[in-house]
Parts: structure tokens; sequence; C-alpha cells
């Protein structure tokens, strides 16, 4: 990923940080091949972490994927900058966004990591399914299992870029901010949030 040094993202624990709030992402292979999956973080393992996920065994991607190479990609809110928010022309349209790559090797997990990777996925996102079990019951867990195959990706390098108009002048950085946030898209209105979080992190 290009990243000019102004956009990008250094610290590691903000990267995790970045993969933990915008878990779902691309996993590509390098047969060019590419699933949409919700992903794991787990950041005490290995050097930089380690990504667990699962997919439908029906899916033919993961028998590609034992021990191989593969990116992931993360991404938050993004959005088009219009030039005429700036203070001063001429200039020309943009997009604003955040991302993260992930670059490591999988391993295809056996059945009972899976199943441990599902009640991960449901405990990060709805942790009461795990406690009540009158909807996802176990024993509709288990055989649900039998259908879907578990990943474990071990991280060996991760780089992010928040592309968020830093090379403006401040002037400009608040207009955009301004014209987003009053934008009738939803979109929109997480960008200008995720540009504020950001300014005050700086």
């Amino acid at each position: 990923m290009f990243i000019p040094t102004n956009f990008r993202m250094t610290n590691k624990a903000e990267q995790h940080q970045f993969v933990e709030q915008n878990g779902f992402g691309v996993m590509l292979s390098s047969d060019l091949q590419a699933t949409h999956l919700p992903f794991i973080l787990n950041t005490k393992e290995g050097e930089q972490g380690a990504l667990y996920t699962h997919c439908a065994k029906a899916n033919p991607h993961w028998k590609l994927l034992d021990n191989k190479k593969v990116l992931i990609i993360f991404t938050g809110p993004h959005g088009y900058i219009s030039p005429s928010w700036y203070e001063r022309s001429p200039g020309v349209p943009t997009w604003n966004y955040s991302a993260v790559h992930i670059l490591g090797k999988t391993t295809i997990l056996d059945a009972p990591t899976t199943l441990q990777v599902v009640n991960k996925t449901v405990e990060k996102y709805e942790p009461i399914l795990l406690q009540k079990r009158d909807v996802l019951t176990e024993d509709y867990q288990n055989r649900l299992a039998k259908g879907i195959v578990g990943l474990k990706i071990d991280i060996s390098s991760i780089e992010g870029k928040h592309k968020l108009s830093q090379n403006r002048p401040l002037q400009d950085q608040q207009n955009i901010r301004e014209a987003l946030l009053h934008s009738a898209d939803l979109n929109d209105q997480l960008l200008a949030q995720h540009m504020q979080d950001q300014a005050k992190a700086i």
C-alpha cells in the first residue's frame, strides 16, 4: 500500500485497535481469489499478533489456503471530499479513508478450534447468545460447525494508513468535517466523526 509519511499509521497498538473496530475484512490469496470474512484479533500471539476467522465449507477458497500467504484488508469510514470545501481554489476532488493491510500465513483449524473461533466471534458481537442459549443452542451450533472451516493467520507484517486531509490547512480540515457531518449520507457522518477522533488523538 502506498503510504505518504504524513498518512502513515505507525503505532502497532493503533493498528490493532483499528482491526478490532473494523473486523470485517477481505482475504486475498496469490491466485487472486478473495473472501469477505469477520476476523478476531489475538494481539498476544507472536510478535505481530494472529487473526482467526471461519468460512463456509462450501466456499472452495479455503482448500487453497493451508500454509499459504494471504493479504487481508480492513477499511474504516470513507467518503468523497469536494474541493469546494477548501478555503482557496483551485483544488481537486479526493477521497478520505483509513485502512490496514495485514500479511500472514494461514493454518486450517480442526473442528473444536473452529467452534471456539465461532464462539469468540459471537462473544465479541452478541455475547448474550452464549449466555441464554435459547437462540443459538449448543446442539444447533455443533451441527452448524460441520459446514464451516476455521482459519488462523499468523501475522508477518501490518501497515496502516489514515488519509484524512492531514495535508490540508487546519481550516480546510474543519470545513471538510463540517460538510461531512451535515451530509445526509450516514457514511459521510461516520467519516466526519472518524476524522474528529483522529485529530484529537494527534
